[in-house]
């Protein structure tokens, strides 16, 4: 009796292994041909992102030049490198609100041209007289800090567009590393310009191709469903596994802005201070916003001090200083690769969205304390390996932080792929044959004993 139970147990599992092995098949299959349009995307996120860290690191570059030649004091030149944070501070969530009403493509655009017209601008300062290039040098960063304000939550945007949640994290990790990649690739031109023609040109050049970058950028951004190269296999490949295809839909904006102006209506004000409420009692925005501080505060650090802690503190020339600011650079474009590639490892292995993405983050954090050495080390070359490797920690935490949530039933359709796995299913008909075997066994006990 016994091993006839077993032998419909089995039979049962083996003819759901099949029809869900056909149904994998069939699934494979519709997505068969696809497009590789949203590698172009995260091609030119990477760029973009190039771009504007380039920007950023223009003023540590040039600055013990900009120090001698307007005599700037330390301090000063830390109210000028803070101007750009306050700025970009206080303009994310207006600029979250235009990408919002006016979507990244064109949003996105305008920032890449405003903050490279104000970078160009910044190099005829040193025409200006010493009192008025410090105010105007301080005004000028302080609009670059906002024009860039929508940089990264547009980037946010266009990952959850254009990729499914198992790619995400990858996707994420390749726009983050180009921070690292302005510095191995620009600190050493930029220093080699500082050197050669003056500081003013780092700014001319670095604002002119901004502004060819952000001419490419119209040309190639577009929603899923508008893409010339994107074909409906990507389309449904990408929205059936996670990604927000509509989100950069005019149509679909505007239905849900008018949605949205329907229920605020309904409820008042008092909605959006509800939700304004929930969100700051949120322990896990709470531990974002640690963690994101915690982060920002080592990537502003070698984004500003660091070249100039090289040459006033090491004693290294600018072109030296220019070329040595890459190694860790080099180090954190690696470590944020490794930070996105292990998050999405995780996912794939069974752990929760919230360890893998912990993980990373937390481990980074931790290991980027290793630069209080640097404080007991006289070595050069030992305090740029120091610096290297908390650079790298960092860079991984960064690369897993937190990115646009997944809607519910890609969550599912997730799961769903997940156990149309070979082994998944296998699995899940064992644990099908064992339940049915079990519940037939109480049963087939009262028969007997009842005979």
């Amino acid at each position: 009796m016994e091993r006839g139970i077993q032998r419909t147990a089995t039979s049962i599992a083996g003819d759901q292994l099949g029809e869900r092995a056909a149904s994998a098949d069939g699934q494979a299959s519709s997505y068969a041909g696809r497009s590789k349009a949203r590698f172009l995307i995260v091609f030119m996120l990477f760029l973009v992102t190039t771009i504007n860290y380039a920007d950023r690191a223009t003023i540590s570059i040039t600055g013990s030049s900009i120090q001698k030649a307007l005599h700037i004091s330390p301090v000063e030149m830390g109210y000028i490198f803070s101007s750009f944070a306050w700025a970009y501070v206080i303009a994310q969530i207006p600029s979250g609100w235009l990408l919002d009403r006016f979507g990244s493509k064109r949003v996105y655009a305008f920032s890449i041209f405003f903050w490279s017209m104000l970078t160009a601008v910044q190099g005829f300062v040193a025409a200006l007289p010493v009192g008025v290039a410090f105010a105007t040098l301080f005004l000028m960063r302080f609009l670059v800090g906002a024009a860039e304000a929508p940089a990264f939550p547009g980037n946010a945007r266009l990952t959850a567009t254009w990729f499914p949640t198992a790619e995400r994290g990858t996707a994420s990790a390749i726009f983050n590393s180009a921070q690292y990649f302005a510095t191995v690739l620009f600190s050493p031109i930029m220093g080699w310009i500082t050197h050669a023609y003056g500081w003013p040109h780092v700014f001319y050049a670095m604002g002119a191709l901004g502004m060819l970058v952000a001419g490419l950028w119209l040309k190639t951004i577009y929603a899923p469903r508008q893409h010339p190269l994107a074909n409906e296999a990507e389309i449904r490949y990408i929205a059936d596994n996670g990604a927000m295809v509509d989100l950069e839909d005019r149509q679909v904006a505007k239905e849900r802005r008018a949605a949205q102006t329907h229920t605020h209506t309904q409820n008042g004000s008092t909605h959006g201070r509800h939700a304004l409420s929930q969100l700051l009692k949120s322990r896990m925005m709470l531990g974002v916003f640690i963690a994101q501080y915690c982060i920002t505060t080592l990537t502003y650090f070698f984004l500003t001090w660091f070249p100039i802690y090289l040459v006033q503190e090491r004693h290294m020339s600018i072109l030296k200083a220019g070329v040595v600011a890459s190694i860790p650079a080099i180090a954190g474009f690696l470590g944020g690769l490794l930070g996105g590639v292990v998050s999405d490892r995780l996912m794939k292995h069974g752990f929760s969205t919230s360890t893998a993405r912990k993980v990373p983050i937390v481990v980074g954090l931790l290991l980027s304390t290793c630069m209080i050495a640097c404080n007991y080390v006289d070595n050069q070359w030992l305090v740029i390996g120091i610096m290297a490797a908390a650079f790298s920690a960092r860079a991984s935490a960064r690369s897993a932080g937190p990115s646009y949530p997944t809607r519910r039933r890609s969550r599912r359709a997730g799961c769903a792929r997940r156990s149309s796995t070979p082994s998944a299913i296998r699995r899940a008909s064992r644990r099908r044959s064992l339940s049915a075997i079990s519940c037939r066994e109480p049963a087939r006990s009262r028969r007997r004993s009842s005979s």
